[in-house]
């Protein structure tokens, strides 16, 4: 006794499109409509002053982390330092999210108590 593989399921049929006067005089179009993604929402991620962080350790974070020239990581440095708080990055939530853990974990294994965020941009 022989037994046969089971057959796939046939595809479904599309409707059948008559010539014009086939269908009784109506013709079926098919509108192509594109569609629109938009992209996705962007996140900055920011490092905030402290009186206890060197300046130095700041600066090799943000080289390390945000893959900036020395001079870029020295300027964000001292934007940071004069007024509070600077951008270092804009990201996508996931990636600006990993830059925080580690930008963080980092400054906790130096012994710095170092903040960094991420704040979605409007």
């Amino acid at each position: 006794m022989a037994t046969h593989p089971p057959k796939p399921p046939a595809p479904p049929k599309a409707p059948a499109i008559k010539p014009d006067g086939a269908n009784g005089g109506e013709s079926v179009v098919l509108e192509r409509r594109p569609q629109k993604t938009k992209p996705p929402q962007m996140f900055q991620v920011v490092l905030l002053n402290d009186d206890y962080t060197p300046m130095e350790f700041v600066v090799e974070v943000i080289q390390e982390f945000f893959n900036k020239d020395r001079e870029t990581a020295t300027q964000i440095m001292l934007k940071i330092h004069l007024d509070g708080k600077g951008v270092c990055g804009v990201f996508s939530k996931d990636v600006a999210s990993t830059k925080v853990d580690q930008v963080t974990e980092a400054a906790r294994k130096n012994g710095h108590p170092l903040q960094c965020v991420c704040e979605p941009i409007e």
